[in-house]
């Protein structure tokens, strides 16, 4: 059954008009009144709906049963990535969510290929948040990923010192010492504490990047003898903590 976000409270016997991306889908899918949907808020669980009127732009439906049903990782997990370049973003959004990645914060490193700032900035955050919710319609997922907005690496890191994140902070790092994260999920379990990884882009964090995040208590993780590449080091990590 096709699944759709609708970002608005939702109760049963409620009648509405889907947004507009989710009606121009169902017009796309050539789907009829009777057809039936699944509609999830954000909020948690999911509805049951029923095609009302088509529309020439517009798709109304009545709200059926709901399930309260979730697909949530056993931790939330956070990730900070120094953005890789071209369209490994996207794929890294989109692959991040499948795996039931909390939020993501994209950050602006010393080697950063992809500089953002101001309406630029605003507008590839909101692309990824759509990328975002296309993965959780397709997944299964009735929660949404937050996408942060860009910020350098430095300012984020002046920030977690004081406010947070909360939980475990690991570090993606090549450094020498660097202990193997599957030793150290094997030491700790797999459930509890929420997690955030911090990771760099093409080539990594320099040294003068990481001597701050280590300060701010990100312990230095490998995920191994290989060299990945950035994206897929974060979803291998991801991956670890599904």
């Amino acid at each position: 059954m096709p699944r759709f976000y609708c970002p608005t409270p939702l109760n049963t016997g409620q009648q509405l008009d889907l947004p507009a991306g989710a009606a121009r889908h169902i017009q796309v899918l050539r789907m009829q009144p009777g057809d039936t949907v699944t509609l999830f808020s954000g909020d948690g669980g999911e509805f049951e709906a029923t095609i009302e009127r088509m529309g020439r732009s517009d798709v109304g439906v009545t709200i059926g049963a709901y399930s309260p049903v979730e697909r949530e990782a056993r931790r939330t997990v956070h990730l900070a990535i120094g953005m890789p370049a071209n369209e490994r973003m996207d794929w890294l959004v989109e692959k991040a969510t499948e795996l039931g990645v909390a939020s993501i914060q994209p950050l602006m490193t010393e080697r950063t290929v992809l500089r953002l700032d101001g309406e630029r900035a605003a507008k590839k955050t909101a692309h990824w948040q759509s990328v975002a919710v296309a993965a959780c319609e397709q997944c299964g997922r009735n929660r949404v990923p937050v996408i942060h907005p860009v910020i350098s690496l430095s300012s984020w890191i002046k920030r977690v010192a004081t406010e947070g994140p909360p939980g475990t902070r690991y570090l993606l790092s090549l450094r020498e010492g660097s202990r193997p994260l599957q030793d150290l999920m094997l030491d700790s379990g797999r459930t509890g504490t929420d997690v955030t990884f911090l990771s760099g882009p093409e080539g990594g964090l320099g040294t003068a990047e990481e001597a701050p995040a280590v300060a701010a208590g990100f312990a230095p993780v490998s995920l191994g003898a290989r060299i990945l590449r950035a994206e897929t080091a974060s979803l291998a990590a991801l991956t670890l903590m599904a």
